[in-house]
Formats: structure tokens, sequence, C-alpha cells
């Protein structure tokens, strides 16, 4: 009886770990204040999230070695192509940073090509434990894709919106 309790209670712990670090979505609510960063750009630029205040940015962590990553790049481009340049009533335009999470940075940027990620910002944050690296601690991403609306003021709007949803709320701001 005891040790059916033990392993009871051994087995909810673990749940709730596993839940935590593998399934909980990422913690930021709509209205909490993007973590701002820097990080070099895979030109070598150095990168700063605060640098697009006023703006709109998409914030995009992928991998090229995430299926659904790569299978949901036509779409992303077809966003970019969309609202890059447009005017906005509250905004200078709209960014998408994607940040892919490598364990090496050997195969992305030949993605980042070959697939025409035609955006400015790309950051290859590299960690032997993807899901550990600093920029995916900072922003809690625990699965990819996820992705970031973050409005003008550097808010989160949303955390993991679909397509649709995004163009809904960029298509309620266009000018």
């Amino acid at each position: 009886m005891t040790r059916n309790i033990i392993l009871a209670v051994i087995f909810l712990v673990l749940t709730f770990f596993a839940y935590d670090f593998f399934l909980k979505p990422p913690s930021f609510n709509s209205g909490a204040k993007a973590p701002d960063f820097s990080a070099p750009l895979i030109n070598g630029d150095e990168f700063r999230l605060s640098d697009l205040k006023g703006d709109y940015v998409l914030l995009d962590f992928w991998g090229s070695w995430c299926g659904p990553c790569i299978k949901e790049i036509p779409a992303l481009i077809k966003f970019n192509n969309k609202y890059h340049d447009q005017s906005f009533s509250d905004a200078g335009n709209f960014h998408i940073v994607s940040i892919a999470l490598e364990k090496s940075d050997k195969h992305t940027k030949r993605i980042i090509e070959s697939r025409g990620l035609n955006w400015n910002y790309h950051i290859i944050d590299v960690s032997r434990i993807v899901m550990m690296s600093s920029l995916a601690q900072l922003f809690d991403v625990k699965e990819l894709p996820t992705k970031f609306l973050i409005n003008t003021k550097g808010e989160i709007m949303g955390t993991n919106l679909s397509i649709e949803e995004m163009s809904k709320i960029l298509d309620e701001r266009l000018n």
C-alpha cells in the first residue's frame, strides 16, 4: 500500500514537471511586455528587438529540423509580402524576426536562402539542447514553431496565433 502511494506521488510529480517543461504554452499573456534582447543576425549585424519599437513584429521561433516549421514557410513568405512596407494607422512597418533554434548553423542559412525567407532579420540561436537556448528560455518556448505577435509598444498581442488571426489583427490597422 505505501509503495503504491509513493509510486503515485512520484508519477504525479513527474507528470507535473513533464507538463511544465514540454507541454505548457509560453507564459506571456496578451499585453505583457516582450523581453528585449540582442543577438547577432546571420549577416553579422547586431540586432536588438527594441530597435523595432513603433513597428509590428512577428517573432518566429523555428528550426531547420522541424517539419511543421518548414511546412509553414510558404505561408509566412506570403504573410510577410502582404504586410511588409504597408502603411499602418499606428505603426511604421511590419517585420518578421526569425529565430532558428539549432544544434549547429550548418544547414540553416542554406534553408533561409533556398526557401526564399526574404525578410531582413534572421537569428540562429545555437545550443546543444535547442529548447534550452538563451532565447528559447527568455521567451519560455517549449515547442516549435512558436510565434509572438508584438505591437508598436513592444507588447505581446498574441502567442501562436494562426496566420488568419494575425491577418485579421493587422488588416484592422491598415490605412
